[in-house]
């Protein structure tokens, strides 16, 4: 055969192969039989399914069968119990992404806000609640380190007391330029520095692979420190299928492996026109 000819038979196969395969995707990926067996806790980020009320993304979820949802503050609590949905992980004493523990500035409202907030994490029967190091603004990390663990070790004693586990979440650099807790390293020597059951990291394996990557790795030699999990695609943070580069059923039996009781929860942008489509296929991937 010439060459010419190979490459032009070829392309033309090529291109309707991907046509297929990308027609099945959408087509049949929301057509599987959803049933979740369970083995992994799941919950799923509001944020991204914020186009439908909060009432109504609650009872769906409840018809799913998923247990969690993820960033609900106090306000919602009490909704979130009319359809037996636990709050994975609690917001609403932060003071935002960018500012936070490292900044001793911050420490005062910080404090006061954490201490009115973890005892209604208790009372609603959750655990979690997020906190952010702040940016770095010209800090060295290891300043920024130790301002951190200043300040939240003042409220150990409140965590402990009240059994909540305030949660520091890793980002990257690229979606969080100047973010400091953008490292598992980083992260894993402020957990042992408070040396408390009651502080963890949230692992989110979309930030961390664009980040660092070795995501399997890292989970396996540090998933003591991890408290929760996010997910996401990568590129794009979009759906966790074909689409992109991370395999999430092998993440997924990692973190089964190490004996972990928490929650993960999706955090992707969904791009399909059938976003329930698209949470379902997200859940079966992550379900083993």
């Amino acid at each position: 055969m010439k060459r010419r000819n190979f490459i032009a038979t070829a392309a033309a196969g090529t291109a309707g192969a991907a046509t297929t395969s990308l027609s099945a995707q959408s087509m049949a990926s929301p057509k599987k039989e959803f049933k979740l067996k369970n083995n992994i806790n799941h919950s799923v980020a509001q944020w991204c399914f914020a186009s439908y009320p909060l009432e109504e993304f609650l009872a769906i979820l409840k018809d799913l069968g998923v247990k969690g949802i993820d960033l609900i503050g106090p306000d919602n609590f009490t909704l979130l119990k009319k359809y037996d949905i636990h709050c994975a992980m609690c917001n609403g004493a932060e003071l935002g992404l960018t500012d936070g523990f490292n900044e001793p500035k911050n420490h005062e409202q910080l404090i006061k806000n954490y201490k009115e907030v973890i005892p209604k994490v208790a009372d609603a029967g959750y655990t979690n609640l997020i906190c952010f190091s702040g940016n770095r603004r010209g800090m060295d990390d290891y300043v920024g380190l130790q301002n951190c663990y200043e300040g939240l070790a003042q409220l150990m004693p409140i965590a402990e007391k009240h059994g909540v586990v305030l949660q520091m979440e890793l980002f990257n650099q690229i979606n969080h330029p100047d973010y400091m807790c953008d490292s598992s390293l980083w992260g894993v020597e402020l957990c042992r520095r408070l040396d408390s059951d009651n502080f963890k990291l949230l692992y989110d394996i979309y930030h961390m692979q664009i980040q660092e990557g070795d995501i399997i790795n890292s989970i396996k030699q540090y998933h003591q420190y991890f408290g929760h999990y996010h997910t996401a695609g990568v590129p794009g943070r979009n759906e966790i299928d074909e689409t992109q580069e991370l395999y999430y059923p092998a993440i997924i039996k990692a973190i089964h492996e190490t004996g972990f009781e928490g929650y993960v929860a999706q955090e992707f942008i969904v791009s399909w026109e059938d976003k329930i489509a698209a949470l379902k296929d997200a859940l079966l991937r992550c379900d083993i």
